[in-house]
């Protein structure tokens, strides 16, 4: 994309695909750069988080300092900022596959995503066998498989919930929408209050429905306020994001009906505030919006890279010295997580190279037509 950062931010949205981006999504022209640098923050804070909390923290630490806690606790802060804008962001592009016929729909999104989801559930399956090191959600059992498949998403939830999501904001789209988002916002305001059992990754499903539907219902509104963007915004919505974990964190107000919500409100409001402010820096802006372009191969293969990397590091990295440890516990969060998206975006390539796009994206039957054979006889 070669578009200058002054002359791209005050136009609508195009059509194009969510934030998951498909390798068999069409990529539209021209493309607003702040909402592709917002997916590009937000696959970088999936990574990071699932590298911080599933390889880093489990490493055997023994500083002086609680450097390794800090780290974990930076990535609990973002928390509600992360999935909450990458939900909105989806729901943004969701608007033309919603209002097409049943048919379209079903496929280019709801089985595509099912699809996915079950083909990268049985390859991280297979995989995080290799790695039981690693400590997150995998099937040990047909049964545990089929649970994940069905009623209890794996790390994988964010394909499962778009499919569902889809699905129920084309039965609902022409229902009032602050009627949906009513309920869906009650629906996550219970779930973050405890109320509702969320074994697996459900809870996630539960609580970030709302999101989507803001994003749908609500799409001239977040683009507006990207459109209108300014560093005076950025510093005040900063400012209330951050006054408001604090807050959350000394009330302990995590479990509070509502709290959790707000807070996420207020952390996306600043993400697509710092998104179009990011986006207008050719170089940084640039290679986010590129990340953000190819979202699906890294959300899908970083999981089992990680977990084959700690394998590998996990022991050595406990044994060091403490200078050794210092030096790891203050860059390993950041060089891995560039580590495991450059080698996933490398495998989907090489994948892609040998024709595997079957893996990121739902097959084409093609029918051949058969041409009668004059009988001879």
């Amino acid at each position: 994309m070669t578009e200058t950062a002054g002359n791209q931010d005050h136009r609508p949205l195009v059509a194009g695909p969510v934030a998951i981006t498909t390798v068999a999504d069409p990529v539209p022209t021209p493309r607003v750069r702040w909402a592709d640098v917002a997916k590009g923050v937000c696959i970088i804070l999936v990574v990071s988080w699932h590298v911080v909390i599933k390889h880093y923290l489990q490493i055997t630490w023994h500083l002086g300092v609680p450097l390794p806690g800090l780290w974990g606790k930076l990535g609990e802060q973002l928390l509600p900022l992360r999935m909450p804008l990458f939900f909105t962001i989806s729901g943004l592009f969701a608007a033309n596959a919603v209002t097409r016929p049943w048919r379209a729909t079903a496929r280019s999104r709801i089985a595509q995503f099912l699809y996915l989801y079950a083909i990268w559930l049985l390859i991280h399956t297979a995989i995080l066998a290799l790695a039981p090191q690693l400590p997150t959600d995998r099937a040990n059992s047909v049964s545990g498989l089929l649970e994940q498949l069905t009623i209890t998403p794996s790390n994988l939830w964010y394909l499962y919930a778009l499919a569902l999501y889809f699905t129920f904001a084309k039965v609902t789209y022409r229902l009032p929408a602050p009627v949906l988002l009513t309920a869906a916002a009650a629906l996550s305001v219970i779930t973050a209050a405890g109320l509702l059992a969320t074994p697996g990754n459900r809870g996630g499903v539960y609580q970030n429905l709302v999101f989507f539907l803001a994003g749908l219902h609500l799409r001239p509104y977040v683009e507006r306020w990207a459109a209108t963007a300014t560093n005076r915004r950025l510093g005040l919505t900063f400012a209330a994001y951050a006054v408001a974990l604090v807050a959350m964190a000394v009330a302990g107000a995590e479990t509070w009906p509502g709290v959790w919500l707000l807070v996420s409100i207020t952390a996306v409001l600043f993400g697509v505030t710092a998104a179009d402010r990011v986006g207008r820096w050719r170089v940084v802006g640039g290679a986010l919006a590129s990340l953000g372009r190819r979202t699906l191969p890294v959300y899908v293969i970083h999981m089992p890279v990680l977990a084959l990397l700690h394998r590998l590091l996990v022991g050595p990295l406990s044994e060091l010295g403490d200078a050794g440890q210092f030096l790891v516990a203050l860059a390993d969060p950041v060089l891995l997580t560039a580590l495991v998206v450059a080698l996933s975006l490398t495998i989907h390539r090489a994948l892609v190279a040998i024709s595997a796009r079957w893996l990121f994206e739902l097959p084409r039957w093609r029918h051949r037509r058969v041409e009668a054979v004059p009988h001879t006889g």
